[in-house]
């Protein structure tokens, strides 16, 4: 418990962070929203359905990511502006980690429950039922984003961040998707020896 605790003062230690003299407020409201809704869903289950640290800890992260992008905005995080320098690149790239983090936390989250759950007897496809999940996911947020700016006009186009890349969509459901199979490929193993310790 003491972990969980650690990482609850983490949690909103960083959040009160970001609410403070944030960018645009209400862009940080949608960024930071699904942080909080998914910290209420964790707690109202956490007696029924405790998840591992290991993938607690990469929700915490996911978490931050939300919350750093709720203060600048995707657009204008500061150290993913001397990348973009330093890089030359055309954009501020911090909205590919937060999507990248969309595809690699949920992985994590679905193979857990899979696996404690027993969801799936035949697990042939079992790495392809999650990545598949996750694409879902990221694609449905951007059905989100989408909503937002059509119903706020000006007001939704930090939240979405495209920066005038015409396939900031796309490229935002293939970094889930990489991220995804990245948690799977990587850390699919260490997870597993967490689970194990987790049954004694």
């Amino acid at each position: 418990m003491k972990n969980i605790y650690a990482m609850l003062v983490v949690f909103f230690g960083v959040m009160i962070w970001s609410v403070i003299n944030p960018k645009e407020g209400f862009t940080c409201f949608l960024e930071i929203i699904p942080a909080i809704i998914g910290l209420l869903i964790l707690v109202f289950t956490f007696k029924k359905f405790r998840f591992t640290d290991f993938t607690y800890f990469f929700i915490l992260i996911h978490c931050i990511i939300l919350f750093i992008g709720g203060h600048y905005t995707y657009a204008e995080v500061p150290l993913f502006d001397w990348i973009k320098e330093v890089f030359d690149q055309s954009r501020n790239n911090y909205d590919k980690v937060g999507h990248f983090a969309q595809g690699f936390v949920p992985a994590l989250i679905i193979r857990e429950l899979f696996i404690r759950k027993n969801v799936i007897a035949n697990t042939s496809f079992f790495n392809f039922i999650i990545v598949s999940i996750c694409l879902a996911i990221s694609a449905a947020y951007e059905w989100i984003e989408w909503a937002v700016s059509l119903m706020t006009d000006e007001g939704g186009d930090a939240f979405l961040g495209t920066q005038g890349y015409i396939w900031d969509t796309q490229s935002d459901m293939l970094f889930a998707t990489i991220g995804a199979i990245c948690a799977l490929v990587l850390f699919s193993k260490v997870q597993d020896r967490y689970l194990e310790k987790n049954e004694h």
